[in-house]
């Protein structure tokens, strides 16, 4: 056992890996609530989205532990992928463009990624694997890759953003219709609903 994971009840509304990995910091309520403040963090989350086992996540403990410098410039890298997949996928719009500096940081990571992309056989078929290991950036790989699949895939454009105050966190809308507004109805759609009577209370107080 390594331990309780700290973010063991970290929301996970994204509705994809790469999203969840992008609202790992959280805005509501006027404050900004970091979760990836040290790389373990990375690899706690990465055991809250089952991206990795215990032992695995043990081995990048340990080998953190070992290169600290090495683990704080992932970490750096980390939070500057999640920065650019957030521009990228909000910007992926009729009125926006795309940034060539936040692509360029994608691609950097996708590349990195790519080079540890194996193919192997799995109970009569062929799938996509990844190389198992101690290098510190593997928790970036699979986030980046299916970053990449989103971004040229046709659900981009179901990809949406929290019309709630102060949330920015981005959703996959599997709605008919696209009609999602909230990346939670329990807490960004009741605090919605809470001030809307708030206001029209006020109205017509008097």
């Amino acid at each position: 056992m390594i331990g309780d994971n700290p973010h063991a009840t970290l929301k996970l509304l994204g509705g994809r890996l790469c999203l969840d990995f992008v609202n790992t910091v959280d805005t509501q309520d006027t404050r900004i609530d970091e979760k990836l403040n040290a790389y373990a963090d990375l690899v706690w989350w990465s055991l809250r989205v089952e991206m990795m086992d215990e032992p695995s996540a043990a081995s990048l403990f340990a080998a953190a532990d070992a290169d600290p410098a090495c683990a704080a410039d992932v970490l750096s890298r980390a939070r500057e992928l999640r920065d650019a997949l957030y521009r990228l996928f909000t910007a992926a719009r009729p009125d926006a463009a795309a940034d060539e500096a936040d692509l360029a940081v994608l691609n950097r990571e996708l590349a990195s990624a790519m080079a540890h992309l194996r193919v192997r056989a799995e109970g009569g078929e062929f799938v996509w694997n990844l190389e198992e290991g101690t290098q510190l950036e593997r928790v970036l790989w699979p986030v980046v890759r299916d970053a990449a699949e989103l971004l040229v895939s046709g659900d981009l454009r179901r990809v949406g953003r929290c019309c709630g105050e102060n949330c920015d966190w981005l959703y996959m809308d599997t709605s008919r219709n696209r009609s999602r507004r909230w990346c939670d109805m329990q807490s960004c759609g009741n605090r919605a609903k809470a001030r809307r009577h708030y206001r029209r209370a006020k109205g017509g107080a008097g």
